[in-house]
């Protein structure tokens, strides 16, 4: 294998970046390729291409493996866009670039990004670093196909084919089938899409025109591509129902059943409601077996968000949480979040194969030939999904899951459950913070009030009061984002003032992490 290229060393056979040479008949003319076919590495003749590469992948592995998993390096080197643009050579030029500024590109990249794989990364639903995850991403990517025909893909349509089988019997669809979209977000489109299909199978040809006015419902915590999705597809927000939540946050079934019938007795249609396995914000989960009650009764489709919460599945210590689960239509599920595979890697699956055969398949000579002598074309897995092209990211999964087998992932699950109860307890003990809420998940959140607010009396109805509470999270935000030592999101939710949520998902993260964490709000925030 060829040396890699130090970032200082490199001995250019071309001008400069942004310069030419001079043909001629006087126009500039590039003298790039030398450059990018050959170099002198070490007193030997050697493949460029083949060095630059490897010198990414050490680059990689040094500051996107091994510094960004160093809880003593800092998770972000923030820049305002102002500033960041005058650090970054973003430019592109009409002469190429030599690999030596390539790579110093490259390193500016990792200087300047956000560490999600540092333990002290705690803003987002994804967070970690899986090394099979991402040995699975760069052979994924070399390969650079689409997974839609067998014939250029064929191991990752078996692959792909196998891990939803597996995802099928452990929500409990027996003969279920599904895809790997890309994002949360399309999982639930694909559920509302089916659903409606599965209502009014003639809207594939004759579309809204000739259909009643169809009502959707979601809990006002469920995730906000459902108001998106009833935009995309023609529904309009005003027919995505909001239902009620309780105290905990989750969709409180009394509430859901009134709704539904007041859209039939206006004259609607309902024929969805979406529940979640982990909501955004605060982690709930849907009481999945009086909902499905719902739905059978009124005869909707059940679509379960699991994207966030669904990696309790893996555990049978928490997979309670996800009771009744059996009962629905379709459920997605992010292994990218709880189970930490790298971005994006989700799934979608349903108890329905016809209507999901029937409602995406068209006939495209051209691609889906269905006179193949070489394999039955029920392996050309695109026909059945909205997508053409589409990036292979069930792989990586796959490597994963093969590497620490389903034990591995389950303990991976429990650690996050595990640490997030930890934090709860440092939370009630440790004076200036207060819960939102009991959390079900592993989103912990929770106020935090400097000392010259802890002698007020505590009222949630007090306008001066949340107005002072809202401010507190921005400012240690900032202040926290400024100094690199962690980031924690925060956000209102309803009436409640700004608070913070904590997402524990990396199973590098110790109890000693918790409580840095504790220590750290109140080190940034007391004097305000």
């Amino acid at each position: 294998m060829p040396q890699a290229i130090s970032l200082g060393d490199v001995k250019h056979n071309m001008p400069g970046r942004g310069e030419a040479t001079t043909s001629a008949n006087g126009l500039a003319a590039s003298t790039h390729t030398s450059d990018h076919t050959e170099n002198i590495v070490g007193g030997k003749k050697d493949s460029s291409v083949e060095s630059f590469l490897k010198s990414v992948y050490d680059l990689a592995v040094k500051e996107g493996w091994e510094k960004a998993q160093d809880r003593n390096e800092l998770v972000v080197k923030f820049k305002s866009p102002e500033e960041l643009r005058k650090v970054l050579n973003i430019e592109v030029e009409d002469c190429p670039a030599s690999h030596s500024d390539l790579l110093q590109d490259l390193k500016d990249v990792f200087t300047y990004s956000v560490k999600t794989g540092n333990p002290h990364f705690f803003n987002q639903l994804y967070a970690g670093i899986d090394p099979y995850g991402f040995a699975g991403q760069i052979v994924t990517d070399v390969l650079n196909t689409s997974i839609y025909t067998y014939e250029v893909a064929p191991v990752f349509v078996l692959i792909e084919q196998y891990l939803l089988k597996q995802f099928c019997e452990m929500v409990g669809y027996p003969d279920g089938t599904g895809t790997f979209p890309p994002g949360g977000s399309y999982c639930n489109m694909l559920g509302m899409n089916l659903a409606r299909f599965h209502k009014f199978p003639d809207i594939k040809n004759k579309g809204l025109f000739s259909l009643p006015r169809m009502v959707a419902f979601a809990s006002c915590g469920s995730h906000y591509s459902n108001k998106k999705n009833a935009t995309l597809l023609g529904l309009g927000l005003d027919s995505l129902i909001s239902v009620n939540t309780t105290s905990n946050g989750k969709m409180d079934p009394v509430d859901l059943e009134k709704r539904v019938l007041e859209a039939q007795e206006q004259g609607s249609v309902p024929f969805l409601v979406v529940a979640t396995a982990g909501t955004t914000v605060l982690g709930a989960y849907d009481p999945l077996n009086q909902i499905a009650d719902i739905c059978e009764k009124y005869e909707m489709w059940m679509h379960v968000d699991g994207a966030w919460g669904g990696g309790a599945l893996f555990s049978e210590k928490h997979r309670h949480l996800m009771d009744g689960l059996h009962r629905s239509d379709s459920v997605s599920l992010n292994p990218h979040k709880m189970l930490m595979a790298p971005l994006q890697c989700c799934m979608f699956v349903t108890k329905h194969p016809n209507t999901m055969k029937n409602c995406h398949t068209l006939h495209v000579p051209y691609l889906f030939q269905q006179d193949k002598t070489l394999y039955d074309a029920s392996y050309d897995v695109g026909s059945k999904v909205l997508q053409c092209g589409r990036k292979v990211d069930a792989f990586k999964f796959w490597l994963m899951w093969k590497a620490h087998g389903r034990l591995g992932l389950s303990d991976r699950v429990e650690k996050a459950f595990e640490n997030s109860r930890f934090l709860i307890d440092i939370l009630q003990k440790t004076e200036g913070f207060k819960l939102v809420t009991d959390p079900e998940c592993t989103n912990v959140c929770f106020w935090y009030l400097p000392k010259i607010m802890r002698d007020t009396d505590w009222n949630l109805r007090d306008e001066k009061f949340c107005r002072k509470l809202a401010s507190v999270a921005p400012q240690i935000k900032e202040r926290m984002t400024k100094k690199g030592s962690m980031l924690v999101g925060y956000q209102p939710v309803g009436n409640l003032p700004n608070f913070f949520r904590m997402v524990v998902i990396n199973d590098k993260v110790t109890r000693e992490d918790m409580e840095f964490v504790v220590q750290e709000i109140d080190l940034l925030g007391s004097d305000l």
